[in-house]
């Protein structure tokens, strides 16, 4: 491969990670997108993968799309700028669109790994520069999850291991059983250094935004613990239903959807020790601390809950016991957490959409107070992240109301992304996650054993679930929620909306 000098290396555009001194620039990339028709190409890799191409972030690409669909490398050129069209964030121009447009092919998925083999061979010659370009390849997995297999046994036969990475869809397994037997079979094929378990939910600026706030702050840290923390939540209720997702959820719910592939991974980066730096390898063991760390999940701290009308879906048991909303309660049994619980909640068909992780402050004695100061009267203070993708930040606190008297009330200090310069230059989930995964940094990507770590906390759940409880669609959940939580209350809906740009 033909090496840089740091003399010669060209910066990437403002926003992007910039090169350091002693990394060498990218390899080009075959991206073979397995699921190439699916409904998640269509509405966030096809699109991501186009804005990654056209701007100065990514490498020299070539895409080969492949699924079940008997496809013209014409016709999927043509999906590709549909699904660009209706759904992508950063538009192309016509010569843009040109330009993304030669780099795709497809090939059916009948047509067997030899077939593969060819394209992506053909592919390389045209990223290759001369006899000594090493292309890499990146194989996602859009894929069902009981596809993965047949998957990884045809990147095997069509020889495309060596020089790749692939890329893993949720959820990873059903149970530790499961997990294991998967971790085992993918380990017949690819190590683990070349596997990226992904979880959108950590490609998104403001989960990041966490470990920036946590660790570059003198402020925050100290008081990060028990000692001043009296408990966290973590928030991801769903306006959205199940449309012709029904039949997948029914052998799902709720809790192998979200709380083990999403809510534990942002609640990891939450609670987890100070890594020894900002690298892959550091953060991903001090996730699986917090892993190893949760005590088992038990029946009597979790509500289950249904929506009314969920057993009508197509696909769905008219007796099912599916959950389609949890609540639960976590344990950290560490020096730092224990004691102080962390509240999780989602669920489908709910009042709002939001994606919210709270942190609520001890409070401080209310003796020197008068009565009727209103100390106290709305809850504790919080420190609010707001995972959306113009992420927002809020600190929330008792201040004096002006006029006479000592009258108080909830004030606070926000902070969004929308209010900065570099609003253009945020990167969708998808499109930072696979630049990730074509540089091989694993910070955002979960590991074989803090997924079967999770899983193992889980099994209690698991063999022994409380019965789901129904609630009506545009509501909070089931009215169980609040024993669970209580004396707290949950933060949603907010005791104080969020400030918007003008």
């Amino acid at each position: 491969m033909t090496i840089r000098t740091p003399q010669t290396i060209s910066y990437p555009a403002p926003g992007a990670r910039p090169y350091r001194r002693d990394e060498e620039p990218l390899a080009p990339h075959v991206i073979v997108l397995f699921g190439a028709t699916g409904d998640l190409a269509k509405r966030k890799l096809i699109p991501g993968m186009a804005y990654l191409d056209q701007s100065e972030l990514a490498p020299h690409v070539q895409v080969v799309g492949t699924s079940l669909e008997d496809l013209t490398d014409d016709e999927f050129r043509a999906l590709a700028k549909e699904s660009i069209d209706k759904y992508g964030t950063h538009k192309l121009t016509d010569e843009q669109w040109e330009n993304f447009a030669k780099i795709l092919t497809y090939v059916p998925q009948s047509a067997g790994p030899e077939a593969l083999a060819s394209a992506v061979a053909e592919a390389e010659q045209r990223l290759a520069v001369d006899d000594t370009t090493e292309v890499h390849r990146l194989h996602y997995l859009s894929v069902p999850p009981k596809a993965a297999r047949a998957v990884i046994t045809m990147l095997r036969e069509a020889d495309l291991v060596t020089r790749s990475r692939v890329v893993m869809e949720k959820p990873f397994g059903t149970d530790l059983a499961t997990a294991v037997a998967l971790n085992d079979f993918v380990h017949q094929t690819f190590r683990e250094r070349q596997i990226f378990r992904i979880d959108h939910f950590l490609g998104k600026e403001a989960a990041q935004n966490i470990l920036a706030f946590r660790f570059a702050n003198g402020l925050f840290e100290p008081i990060w613990n028990r000692n001043f923390i009296d408990h966290i939540q973590i928030d991801i209720p769903e306006t959205l239903g199940l449309d012709e997702r029904a039949n997948f959820y029914e052998s799902t719910g709720a809790y192998k959807d979200m709380v083990v592939t999403h809510l534990f991974q942002v609640m990891a980066f939450v609670v987890m020790e100070p890594p020894t730096a900002l690298e892959p390898r550091a953060i991903s063991e001090e996730k699986n601390k917090v892993f190893r760390s949760m005590l088992p999940i038990e029946s009597r701290d979790v509500v289950r809950g249904q929506f009314v009308g969920y057993r009508e879906l197509d696909g769905v048991a008219r007796d099912s016991d599916t959950e389609t909303f949890i609540a639960l309660k976590v344990g950290i049994d560490n020096w730092r957490w224990a004691g102080v619980p962390i509240y999780l909640r989602t669920g489908k068909q709910m009042a709002e959409g939001m994606r919210i992780i709270s942190i609520a402050f001890k409070e401080a004695p209310r003796t020197m107070f008068p009565s009727g100061s209103g100390v106290g009267s709305q809850g504790p203070d919080h420190l609010t992240f707001d995972l959306a993708d113009a992420s927002k930040v809020s600190l929330s606190f008792y201040g004096k109301r002006p006029g006479p008297g000592m009258k108080l009330e909830k004030m606070s200090m926000q902070f969004s992304t929308q209010e900065t310069e570099q609003l253009g230059d945020v990167l969708e989930a998808y499109e930072r996650l696979i630049l990730d995964a074509m540089r091989g940094d694993h910070t955002l990507f979960t590991t074989a054993e803090g997924i079967e770590s999770l899983w193992e906390r889980s099994m209690d759940l698991l063999n022994d679930p409380p019965a789901v409880k129904s609630y009506q669609p545009g509501t909070w959940g089931p009215n169980s929620i609040h024993q669970l939580i209580a004396p707290n209350a949950w933060r949603l809906p907010f005791e104080r909306a969020w400030r918007e740009k003008k």
